[in-house]
Parts: structure tokens; C-alpha cells; sequence
């Protein structure tokens, strides 16, 4: 078994799921993290693995590009995965998590294990290999700079959504539904007609809060704030974030005009996020605009909406399909910092780029996931060339299409789900080196 300790920056979602990959084939790690001595905008909690945006990892069914990408992180024994499933709270479709819990399943599984150490610093350089830099898009200091000379940085604006109490919802108004009659995990804010253009004519005139550098052309599409949805046009947020589609009003026995969707955001049930709200407004507009929602008259604000901006690498031509840097195979990135997306495809990265660094160091070959895997496929988009690379969640697209032809879409994403669960478990069995 390789004796070199390897070196973790980065104690998010990816680096844990990275270092979790490494001490289970018998590699000890330094998992370094700026947390709690420094903490950027955006972090709250000294936990790993923190959530600084929703609560929810999107999809969980296989008919879906997330929530395939899930059963493969569980069937590979991802540890983020795992602790989200020990951690789940009600949201339908969807796997959505009691932030403190899941991260403090993720936090003790690392400190009880014998294999990792805790470093709690602000990194300046690289560090000696072999090493595996998972700073997220909030990367500071001096390592900010090295990264940016050698790997070339871009970036974009990233918004989250506000937080109320459960205590000051008025359920006289809202209604508790998941979308066509899939359970009831979702509370629910009608709005009519009248109550619609006059949310839209209070988010267009609000006050937002300066952020610097930022452009609007340097938003991500997958999360845009509210009222950058709203100055599309005054029904795109009706198609969008508010669209009352599978939802029936239990007073009027109809479809509201629009809906603004209200998910649980911890196991008591105490605090319920905005359901693609995420914005930059001032806080008092926040207040006052958010109120004007039925439901949300008296509502208590356990956070407020943020808006920071995400730094990611131009990882094409510098990261091959392992999350490796060409050339130098004994140091690794993985993570937002890459380009890829969301909570699942950050653990992704780090489940691959783990592996693939694990193998390298038992001197076997690093694991090739199949293209026509989630994994492999994300992997694939980041290494790929591309003179317009911007991150990318996980979809169906990244796939091979199938050779033969399956009539309707859910049909067809399930066949394609089949076929990436059938690839991997043939890659595992394959690998018995590093999956058993």
C-alpha cells in the first residue's frame, strides 16, 4: 500500500467525497480547509461538506439526469450520497436534506476515521504532490492567484434563495401539494392574476444590492435570480420558477395563475426555503417585495437571498477526463472549480478524481467510466474542447444517444439510465482492484 500522504484542499462536497475515496483503499489524507479560522461570504456553519445554497440535490428518480447521477455515487460508495440519504427531509421528487445533519454526517465519518488528518489554514501555494485542490468557486488568497497563472480562471455570479420560519407561513393561504398528486411535501403560495403583475411590478422596480464586478451577462442559467427572470419578460417567471402546472388549489378546486413553491429545509420543519428565488434585491426590498406573496404577508426571514460570484478554472487542455492536470498526473482537481455544476456533479468530480488519484498511487491504471455513465460523461464535457466552456449540471444530452430507437421521453432516459447503471457495474466488476 502507497505510503505518500496525500494532501486535500478543500473540505466541500468534493474534496470530502475525494478524501472519503482515498483513506477507503488504505491512503492517508491531510484534509486542509480554511474553515473555521476564515470563512468566505457565503459559509455560515464549521462543518464540512456546508450547503451554502439550497438544501436540495434535485431529482432522485432515474427517469432523470440527477438522479441517475445519484444511484451511480451510491453504488460506488460515494459518501456524500450516503450521508444525504441519512439526512433526507420530504420534497416530492426530489432528495432534498436538513443542511446541519448532512453535514455532520459527512464531518464525523472523516474525523472518526484513522486515515485523516485536519488541517485548518488559508493556503497560499500548491502544496507538494501529491495533491488534490478542491477550493469550490470561493477560492481566496494566494492559491487563487497560482491556479489562475497556471490553469487560466474564469468566472460567473451565483445567487441563493431566502429562508423563512415555518411559524410565520399563514396556512390559511397556503396549501400543502407536491406536482400532480406525487405526495405533499411542498407548501404552497397561490397567486392570482392581479396578485401576480403586482409581485412582478414591485421585483422590477426593487432595489438590488451592488455586487462587485458583476455583469448580467456572467449569470449561470441553471440559478438565476428572480428578478433577473422577471426583466425577460412579466410572464417568463410564470413559466419558470412560478409556474402553477400540476398544482390544484384545494378552496378553488383549479390550477392558480401562479404558484411560488416553498420546500422544507431541515428535518424539524421549522425553516422552508423559496423555491427558485435566488436573488441579489437589499434585504428590506427582499422583505417587502417577498411579502407581497399570498401566504407570505408576516413572513420571518431566517436568511436573507445572496448573491457572490463563482470562480472556475478553463479546465479543456488543462484537466484530462480524471480531473488530473495533463502532464502532471499526481495533481488533481475537482469541484465547482472545475466547471461542473450543482452539489451532485461537485461529488462526482471528487468520487473520479479520488479514484483516479487512489489508483495511481496502488500504480494501476486510473478508471476509465464510460462515456455512456453520468460520471463519465461529466468528466468527458470537462476535458472536452470547448472555446466557450461554462459550467454544466448533468443532463441527458452529455449522453450517447442509444442505437436504437425508444418511443417517449420518459422511456427514453430510462433506457439511457439502464444502460449507464449496466456500464458501471460492468466497470466495477472489471476494477475489483479499486471497488472491492
Amino acid at each position: 500500500m502507497p505510503e505518500a500522504r496525500v494532501q486535500v484542499i478543500g473540505a466541500g462536497l468534493a474534496g470530502c467525497e475525494a478524501a472519503w475515496q482515498l483513506v477507503s483503499r488504505g491512503i492517508p489524507v491531510t484534509l486542509v480547509d480554511m474553515k473555521p479560522r476564515v470563512k468566505s461570504p457565503a459559509h455560515v456553519s464549521d462543518l464540512f461538506a456546508e450547503l451554502v445554497c439550497s438544501n436540495s440535490l434535485r431529482g432522485d428518480r432515474l427517469e432523470n439526469a440527477p438522479g441517475l447521477l445519484k444511484q451511480e455515487l451510491r453504488e460506488a460508495g460515494s459518501l456524500i450520497l450516503r450521508a444525504a440519504d441519512q439526512a433526507r427531509v420530504p420534497a416530492g421528487g426530489a432528495l432534498a436534506v436538513d443542511r446541519e445533519r448532512f453535514s455532520g454526517h459527512v464531518t464525523k465519518a472523516l474525523l472518526d476515521h484513522p486515515l485523516v488528518q485536519v488541517d485548518s489554514r488559508l493556503v497560499e501555494d500548491f502544496p507538494e504532490e501529491p495533491f488534490l485542490i478542491a477550493t469550490g468557486p470561493l477560492t481566496a488568497g494566494g492559491l487563487a492567484q497560482r491556479i489562475a497563472q497556471q490553469a487560466g480562471s474564469l468566472h460567473f455570479f451565483d445567487a441563493a434563495a431566502p429562508i423563512v420560519t415555518a411559524q410565520s407561513i399563514n396556512r390559511d393561504i397556503v396549501f400543502r401539494a407536491s406536482r400532480y398528486g406525487r405526495g405533499d411535501d411542498y407548501l404552497n403560495c397561490p397567486l392570482d392574476e392581479r396578485q401576480y403583475q403586482a409581485f412582478i411590478d414591485a421585483l422590477l422596480e426593487a432595489q438590488c444590492a451592488p455586487v462587485r464586478d458583476f455583469e448580467e451577462g456572467q449569470l449561470f442559467e441553471g440559478c438565476l435570480p428572480i428578478e433577473s427572470i422577471a426583466r425577460r419578460g412579466r410572464m417568463a417567471a410564470a413559466y419558470g420558477p412560478l409556474k402553477p402546472v400540476g398544482l390544484i388549489d384545494p378552496r378553488t378546486g383549479k390550477e392558480p395563475f401562479a404558484v411560488v413553491q416553498l420546500r422544507q429545509d431541515d428535518a424539524a420543519a421549522s425553516l422552508y426555503n423559496l423555491v427558485g428565488f435566488q436573488t441579489r434585491l437589499r434585504f428590506p426590498e427582499q422583505k417587502r417585495v417577498f411579502g407581497l406573496i399570498p401566504g407570505l404577508e408576516r413572513a420571518e426571514f431566517a436568511r436573507y437571498g445572496v448573491m457572490h460570484r463563482n470562480t472556475f478554472i478553463n479546465s479543456p487542455g488543462f484537466l484530462d477526463r480524471h480531473f488530473s492536470v495533463i502532464g502532471q498526473p499526481l495533481r488533481f482537481y475537482a469541484g465547482q472549480i472545475t466547471g461542473v455544476e450543482g452539489y451532485v456533479e461537485s461529488t462526482a468530480s471528487g468520487l473520479v478524481a479520488g479514484l483516479s488519484l487512489a489508483a495511481r498511487l496502488m500504480g494501476c491504471p486510473a478508471p476509465d467510466f464510460p462515456h455512456t455513465t453520468a460520471m463519465g460523461a461529466l468528466a468527458a464535457y470537462v476535458a472536452a474542447p470547448n472555446r466557450h466552456f461554462q459550467p454544466m449540471n448533468i443532463n441527458f444530452g452529455l449522453l450517447p444517444q442509444l442505437t436504437e430507437r425508444v418511443r417517449g421521453k420518459r422511456q427514453r432516459y430510462g433506457a439511457l439510465a439502464q444502460r449507464a447503471l449496466d456500464d458501471l457495474r460492468a466497470l466495477m466488476t472489471a476494477r475489483k482492484d479499486l471497488f472491492e
